[in-house]
Order: C-alpha cells, then structure tokens, then sequence
C-alpha cells in the first residue's frame, strides 16, 4: 500500500476502502515509500502488528520507484485529503532523495495542501550534515519521535544505530529544523513511559522552544 488512511481499531485502509467506509470528510493521506530504518524500536508495529496482506505497509521486493509514487499522489484525490504525511513502517528520509522529491510534486500539485513528515530526526546522522535546509518551502510540519528524556532511555527504546550520540544528534535536528519547517514537534507514546518521564519530555521541549505531543499507544 503506498497511500492510506486510518481508522478507528488502528486499521489502515486503502484510500478507495477508506472512502468507501466512511464518504463524507477530509482525513489525512499517509504515504509509504521505505521499509528501511535506522532504528529498532521496541515499542515499534514493526515488531508487533500484524495485518491483512491486502493493507500490509511492508514491501515485499524491490520498494516502489520514484515514478510509482508519484503516479500514486497523482492519482489520488488531493482535494479530499487534509494532510499529506510520510510516515509508513520504514524511516521515510532513508531514502531522503526521493522524499524531497515527492514533497516537491505535491506541493506542484496543490501548493495549499499541507505536507507533514513523521520521523526519528536522525537524518543528520544518517548523512553526516545538516538536510534540515532541504525542507524549506515543501515541507509544513515535522514531528520527530522523542521518546525519552534522556540518552540512556532513547538507546534502550529505539536502539539506534548511531548509538549513545543518537539523542543529542536527534535533538540538534529538531532544533535546526525550526529555521526551516514552519511546525516542529516531538512526540512521546503514551503508556510507553510513565508521567513523570513525560514531565521531564516536556520541560526539555520548552527548555530548547520545541512543542512536545503525546501520542496514544496502537496496540496490534
């Protein structure tokens, strides 16, 4: 599935499905364009949903070519959608020239369309510089998973593959993303971490004038 759109028990229906359930109202369009990541959450629906193959977001083979995934933006129907969001079950900026790309077509097609990226804010890692620059103009939001409030616990949650640097080196980027991305914001899962840990989440956000978001946890 390259675009769907969610609904309620955390199904992900295809935009035809999706309309046909429920036809009246805009909705976000989610688009999956990787089943690579740099991480290895253990909270992750990677490891833990498990779905109908006819609405799997996992590729099996080759990942769609650039060509494919814009022939899908292009095919659906953008007028009805609120949002435009990469996201998927991969790290969507490890395949970071293609993403850019695809923001750069949707924004051709309907410039009013809001485009949002969800992802682990690793990229400046992943490269070795700062891709933050990159975003201006195509991108509107981007929400960065936090999940912890300190480096320790963001190893033992995600266990990247940059190590102990991978928090500062996530947190650097939501900060140079700010000068770039109108709409910055880290996110925490709900159940995942306790209150006091999402306390101290939220008083490191304000310290660096980041907006902190607790997501509710999807269950499989």
């Amino acid at each position: 599935m390259l675009i769907y759109a969610t609904h309620a028990g955390g199904r992900y229906l295809p935009l035809a499905e999706s309309f046909a359930v429920q036809p009246e109202g805009k909705r976000s369009f989610y688009m999956n364009i990787t089943n690579h990541c740099n991480c290895a959450c253990t909270f992750c629906l990677r490891q833990k949903k498990k779905m109908a193959e006819a609405s799997t977001l996992w590729f099996h083979g080759a990942e769609p070519t650039v060509e494919e995934l814009k022939a899908a933006i292009a095919g659906a129907p953008l007028d009805r959608a609120k949002e435009l969001v990469f996201c998927g079950f991969g790290e969507p900026t490890m395949r970071l020239e293609v993403l850019l790309t695809l923001l750069a077509y949707a924004k051709s097609l309907a410039p009013a369309l809001p485009t949002r990226l969800n992802t682990n804010g690793l990229a400046n890692l992943e490269y070795g510089e700062d891709v933050t620059p990159r975003f201006e103009g195509i991108l509107d939001t981007i929400s960065i998973s936090l999940n912890a409030s300190n480096a320790q616990r963001y190893y033992e949650l995600t266990r990247a593959k940059y190590g102990m640097e991978s928090f500062d080196g996530m947190l650097d980027f939501a900060v140079r993303a700010k000068a770039h991305v109108p709409h910055v914001v880290l996110t925490i899962v709900d159940q995942v971490e306790g209150p006091e840990e999402i306390a101290r989440c939220r008083e490191l956000c304000e310290e660096r004038g980041l907006t902190l978001r607790v997501r509710p946890y999807e269950a499989n």
